[in-house]
Protein backbone atom coordinates (compact mmCIF):
# COMPACT_ATOMS: atom_id res chain seq x y z
CA UNK A 1 0.00 0.00 0.00
CA UNK A 2 1.27 3.50 -0.87
CA UNK A 3 2.10 5.55 2.23
CA UNK A 4 -0.28 8.41 2.89
CA UNK A 5 -0.80 11.25 5.31
CA UNK A 6 -4.01 10.84 7.33
CA UNK A 7 -4.93 14.40 8.23
CA UNK A 8 -7.48 15.02 11.01
CA UNK A 9 -8.60 18.61 11.56
CA UNK A 10 -12.08 20.03 12.09
CA UNK A 11 -11.24 23.26 10.25
CA UNK A 12 -11.95 22.78 6.55
CA UNK A 13 -9.65 25.64 5.54
CA UNK A 14 -6.76 24.10 7.48
CA UNK A 15 -7.44 20.66 5.97
CA UNK A 16 -7.45 22.14 2.48
CA UNK A 17 -4.29 24.23 3.05
CA UNK A 18 -2.31 21.39 4.64
CA UNK A 19 -3.52 18.92 2.01
CA UNK A 20 -2.48 21.27 -0.81
CA UNK A 21 0.90 21.84 0.80
CA UNK A 22 1.64 18.13 1.25
CA UNK A 23 0.22 17.09 -2.12
CA UNK A 24 2.45 19.70 -3.81
CA UNK A 25 5.38 17.66 -2.46
CA UNK A 26 3.98 14.46 -3.99
CA UNK A 27 2.31 13.05 -0.90
CA UNK A 28 -1.06 11.33 -0.84
CA UNK A 29 -3.38 12.92 1.72
CA UNK A 30 -6.61 11.54 3.16
CA UNK A 31 -8.52 14.12 5.17
CA UNK A 32 -10.96 13.67 8.05
CA UNK A 33 -13.02 16.33 9.82
CA UNK A 34 -13.22 14.34 13.06
CA UNK A 35 -11.28 11.66 14.87
CA UNK A 36 -14.32 9.40 14.82
CA UNK A 37 -14.21 9.41 10.99
CA UNK A 38 -10.58 8.29 11.03
CA UNK A 39 -11.24 5.57 13.59
CA UNK A 40 -14.38 4.30 11.81
CA UNK A 41 -12.61 4.01 8.47
CA UNK A 42 -9.32 2.68 9.81
CA UNK A 43 -7.66 -0.05 7.75
CA UNK A 44 -4.80 -1.98 9.35
CA UNK A 45 -2.97 -2.00 6.00
CA UNK A 46 -2.62 1.79 5.93
CA UNK A 47 0.96 3.06 5.94
CA UNK A 48 2.35 6.56 6.34
CA UNK A 49 1.66 8.95 9.20
CA UNK A 50 -1.15 10.78 10.96
CA UNK A 51 -1.27 14.56 11.25
CA UNK A 52 -3.67 15.18 14.09
CA UNK A 53 -5.17 18.38 15.48
CA UNK A 54 -5.12 18.55 19.26
CA UNK A 55 -8.48 20.27 19.69
CA UNK A 56 -11.27 18.43 17.94
CA UNK A 57 -15.00 18.13 18.57
CA UNK A 58 -15.79 14.76 20.12
CA UNK A 59 -12.54 12.92 20.76
CA UNK A 60 -9.66 15.35 21.14
CA UNK A 61 -6.20 14.60 19.79
CA UNK A 62 -4.85 12.96 22.94
CA UNK A 63 -7.96 10.76 23.27
CA UNK A 64 -7.61 9.84 19.60
CA UNK A 65 -3.97 8.91 20.12
CA UNK A 66 -5.02 6.56 22.95
CA UNK A 67 -7.85 5.09 20.84
CA UNK A 68 -5.46 4.47 17.94
CA UNK A 69 -2.96 2.74 20.22
CA UNK A 70 -5.78 0.62 21.68
CA UNK A 71 -6.60 -0.48 18.12
CA UNK A 72 -2.97 -1.47 17.60
CA UNK A 73 -2.24 1.43 15.24
CA UNK A 74 1.47 2.23 15.24
CA UNK A 75 1.65 4.93 12.58
CA UNK A 76 3.67 7.95 13.68
CA UNK A 77 1.47 10.81 14.88
CA UNK A 78 2.37 14.45 14.34
CA UNK A 79 0.25 16.75 16.45
CA UNK A 80 -0.54 20.06 14.79
CA UNK A 81 -2.26 22.58 17.02
CA UNK A 82 -2.86 26.24 17.54
CA UNK A 83 -3.77 25.79 21.20
CA UNK A 84 -1.18 23.42 22.64
CA UNK A 85 0.71 23.94 25.84
CA UNK A 86 3.82 22.36 27.30
CA UNK A 87 1.86 19.90 29.44
CA UNK A 88 -0.14 18.63 26.45
CA UNK A 89 3.01 18.40 24.38
CA UNK A 90 4.73 16.34 27.07
CA UNK A 91 1.71 14.04 27.40
CA UNK A 92 1.57 13.50 23.64
CA UNK A 93 5.29 12.81 23.34
CA UNK A 94 5.33 10.45 26.34
CA UNK A 95 2.47 8.55 24.68
CA UNK A 96 4.62 8.10 21.58
CA UNK A 97 3.87 11.09 19.35
CA UNK A 98 6.40 11.60 16.60
CA UNK A 99 6.24 15.39 16.85
CA UNK A 100 4.19 18.26 18.25
CA UNK A 101 3.99 21.36 16.04
CA UNK A 102 2.31 24.71 16.57
CA UNK A 103 -0.03 26.30 14.01
CA UNK A 104 0.67 28.13 11.87
CA UNK A 105 3.53 25.90 10.76
CA UNK A 106 5.70 26.64 7.76
CA UNK A 107 6.17 24.23 4.89
CA UNK A 108 9.90 24.18 5.72
CA UNK A 109 9.03 22.62 9.09
CA UNK A 110 5.97 20.48 8.35
CA UNK A 111 6.99 18.77 5.10
CA UNK A 112 10.34 17.40 6.35
CA UNK A 113 8.71 16.17 9.57
CA UNK A 114 5.99 14.39 7.58
CA UNK A 115 8.58 12.74 5.33
CA UNK A 116 10.58 11.72 8.41
CA UNK A 117 7.45 10.21 10.01
CA UNK A 118 6.62 8.28 6.84
CA UNK A 119 10.21 7.03 6.74
CA UNK A 120 9.99 5.92 10.36
CA UNK A 121 6.79 4.04 9.57
CA UNK A 122 8.52 2.31 6.66
CA UNK A 123 11.34 1.18 8.93
CA UNK A 124 8.84 -0.03 11.55
CA UNK A 125 6.79 -1.92 8.95
CA UNK A 126 9.92 -3.53 7.48
CA UNK A 127 10.96 -4.64 10.98
CA UNK A 128 7.53 -6.14 11.63
CA UNK A 129 7.66 -7.98 8.31
CA UNK A 130 11.12 -9.37 9.10
CA UNK A 131 9.98 -10.51 12.57
CA UNK A 132 6.97 -12.23 11.00
CA UNK A 133 9.19 -13.97 8.45
CA UNK A 134 11.64 -15.01 11.15
CA UNK A 135 8.82 -16.48 13.24
CA UNK A 136 7.57 -18.38 10.18
CA UNK A 137 11.07 -19.80 9.58
CA UNK A 138 11.34 -20.85 13.24
CA UNK A 139 8.01 -22.64 12.98
CA UNK A 140 9.56 -24.91 10.34
CA UNK A 141 11.82 -26.44 12.98
CA UNK A 142 10.97 -29.79 14.49
CA UNK A 143 10.59 -30.02 18.26
CA UNK A 144 14.08 -31.55 18.54
CA UNK A 145 15.60 -28.85 16.32
CA UNK A 146 14.00 -26.20 18.55
CA UNK A 147 15.60 -27.87 21.58
CA UNK A 148 18.99 -27.94 19.84
CA UNK A 149 18.59 -24.29 18.83
CA UNK A 150 17.88 -23.26 22.41
CA UNK A 151 21.15 -24.84 23.55
CA UNK A 152 23.09 -23.39 20.64
CA UNK A 153 21.76 -19.92 21.44
CA UNK A 154 23.03 -20.40 24.99
CA UNK A 155 26.49 -20.69 23.42
CA UNK A 156 26.90 -24.45 23.78
CA UNK A 157 29.08 -26.42 21.36
CA UNK A 158 27.68 -29.42 19.49
CA UNK A 159 29.22 -31.84 22.02
CA UNK A 160 27.61 -29.98 24.93
CA UNK A 161 24.25 -29.95 23.13
CA UNK A 162 24.55 -33.67 22.45
CA UNK A 163 25.36 -34.40 26.10
CA UNK A 164 22.50 -32.22 27.39
CA UNK A 165 19.95 -33.85 25.06
CA UNK A 166 21.27 -37.41 25.19
CA UNK A 167 22.06 -37.56 21.46
CA UNK A 168 25.28 -38.18 19.57
CA UNK A 169 27.47 -35.23 18.57
CA UNK A 170 26.92 -36.19 14.93
CA UNK A 171 23.12 -35.96 15.40
CA UNK A 172 23.57 -32.54 17.03
CA UNK A 173 25.60 -31.45 13.97
CA UNK A 174 22.86 -32.68 11.61
CA UNK A 175 20.22 -30.76 13.60
CA UNK A 176 22.42 -27.65 13.53
CA UNK A 177 22.77 -27.89 9.74
CA UNK A 178 18.98 -28.35 9.38
CA UNK A 179 18.37 -25.32 11.61
CA UNK A 180 20.66 -23.17 9.47
CA UNK A 181 18.98 -24.36 6.28
CA UNK A 182 15.41 -23.92 7.54
CA UNK A 183 16.03 -20.50 9.06
CA UNK A 184 18.09 -19.20 6.17
CA UNK A 185 20.93 -17.94 8.35
CA UNK A 186 24.60 -18.50 7.68
CA UNK A 187 25.64 -19.15 11.26
CA UNK A 188 24.62 -19.05 14.89
CA UNK A 189 26.39 -16.50 17.05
Amino acid sequence: MIPAVYLVDDDEAVRRAVSDLLEADGLVVRSFAAAEELLAGWDSNWRGCIVLDLRLPGLDGLQTQRALHAKGVRLPIIFLTGHGDVQQSVRAMKAGAFDFLQKPVSADVLVPRVFAAIGADGIRAAGELERTRAAERLQRLTAREAQVLAHLLDGKANKEVASALGISPRTAEVHRRNILQKTGVSGLL
